[in-house]
């Protein structure tokens, strides 16, 4: 892991990953307890993952992703996606308000999609998504 990404991810903790892990974490024990929305609950927590240390890795689509994923997806998008959307749009406003946090703001909108179509993406390092997996 480069240095930099280190710096980037410690500040990131800081200023808006926990607090973004914290409802990624909260969706997933939602989904868990609703016993049949167990695989929106895995999916959920690989996303709080990702959130809380974002920087030197990236999300990618899984080759042997199908319908099932798609149809997820919608469901998702509708039960937890938006609210996890608005609340990245929600964090990524104020750190836009200084020079240090628009990185970290911009790094929040780029985290959208993954947060509204979470179902048949996977977290993988930035080298090793132009690596040739």
């Amino acid at each position: 892991m480069k240095v930099i990404d280190l710096v980037l991810n410690i500040l990131w903790l800081i200023f808006c990953g926990i607090w973004m892990a914290i409802g990624y974490a909260i969706a997933g024990i939602i989904c868990f307890i609703l016993i049949i929305t167990i695989p929106f609950g895995i999916a959920s927590f690989r996303i709080a993952g990702y959130v809380l240390w974002p920087f030197g890795r990236t999300t990618v689509e899984r080759p042997d992703a199908g319908a099932a994923s798609c149809i997820g997806n919608v469901i998702w998008l509708v039960f937890a996606g938006w609210w996890l959307a608005l609340a990245h749009i929600a964090t990524s406003i104020p750190l836009f308000l200084t020079i240090i946090g628009i990185p970290f703001g911009w790094a929040n909108l780029k985290m959208i999609p993954i947060s509204l179509m979470p179902l048949g993406r996977e977290v993988v390092s930035t080298d090793e998504r132009f690596g040739g997996r």
